[in-house]
């Protein structure tokens, strides 16, 4: 147990910059020279003020910058309707251990428009067009180690990291799959956009990318063993239990059964689709969406998720595995 535990601190120190004590996270909104949004966090040190984000509410240092150093980067992919918002407390808990986050809103696939939120193709392109802006363009890009660098998808999130990660999905499956399930939320948003659900993502990975971090992945049906053979690196999987979204064993199980490597996989009994969200500043608001099932505690759950999740990064971009 003393050498397990002694192992795992030495990773950690190695990983990333060692936080100082009372490490805080600085936080920026920014655009990309196309004009999407983009939400940074990062290491600081300061007094963190609240800030009110949509739905959600962060307790960041504004106006500061990274120290500096070299530090991973980790960048963020939302479901559909999103925004770059939907995973503050995940970014924010990741900044404080050492890490550069980066979240994107989804053109044409987030709250304010979802007129292309069936064109998944656009989906990674736009998640590796991230990459680049947060390496070259970023007022901050110094600090950024190029070779540590994360992804963290969830739903349409979680299928545009696995497509980045190298997954070919198959999407000629949409067909029977949907008409077994015409009631499932993506054969329903099918349905609606119809004109533009075929085109398929371009079948190459984003080879920067050397772990990631999946949670409900949508469409994980389309992906077989041969879709998934060249996602070879760190996976970590997350599925609700009581995903009424996209249900069991369609999604999530479907691409942990195709991974050709053993992914850290975590089942969350009692947690449905949207408790993998931040939890929400006032949950009466949006309550199908901020809402978790009676006896479930998203913030509880959320204070062990986002500790897995730093804790997995923290190993698999450890400066050892390089």
């Amino acid at each position: 147990m003393f050498t397990r535990t002694l192992v795992t601190a030495l990773l950690v120190l190695t990983a990333t910059q060692a936080p100082a004590q009372g490490q805080q996270a600085g936080f920026e909104r920014r655009a990309m020279p196309d004009g999407t949004e983009v939400g940074i966090w990062y290491p600081a040190s300061g007094t963190p003020s609240r800030q009110r984000m949509g739905l959600y509410a962060q307790d960041v240092v504004v106006g500061s910058k990274a120290p500096d150093g070299r530090y991973p980067l980790i960048v963020m992919s939302h479901g559909t309707g999103g925004d770059f918002a939907s995973h503050v407390d995940t970014a924010t808990a990741l900044a404080r251990a050492g890490f550069i986050v980066a979240a994107l809103t989804h053109p044409g696939d987030n709250w304010r428009d979802n007129s292309r939120a069936t064109q998944i193709a656009a989906r990674p392109p736009a998640l590796s067009a991230l990459i680049t802006y947060m390496l070259d363009d970023w007022q901050g890009h110094a600090v950024i180690d190029r070779d540590r660098i994360g992804a963290f998808g969830f739903s349409a999130g979680g299928f545009t990291v696995l497509v980045a990660a190298g997954g070919r999905p198959d999407l000629s499956r949409l067909a029977d799959h949907c008409a077994q399930h015409p009631a499932f939320f993506d054969c329903m948003l099918l349905r609606q956009q119809r004109p533009t659900a075929s085109a398929a993502p371009a079948a190459s990975g984003d080879p920067r990318i050397k772990a990631i971090v999946v949670a409900a992945p949508a469409l994980g049906f389309a992906f077989d063993r041969a879709g998934l053979s060249k996602v070879r690196l760190p996976v970590q999987l997350w599925r609700a239990d009581d995903d009424h979204i996209l249900p069991a064993p369609h999604y999530a199980d479907a691409v942990r059964a195709a991974l050709p490597r053993r992914p850290d996989f975590h089942a969350v009994p009692g947690a449905g689709h949207f408790d993998f969200l931040a939890p929400c500043a006032d949950p009466s608001i949006v309550p199908q969406i901020c809402g978790s099932a009676a006896g479930f505690d998203r913030t509880a759950f959320h204070a062990r998720f986002n500790a897995d999740v730093v804790r997995f990064f923290t190993a698999k971009l450890s400066r050892r595995r390089r």
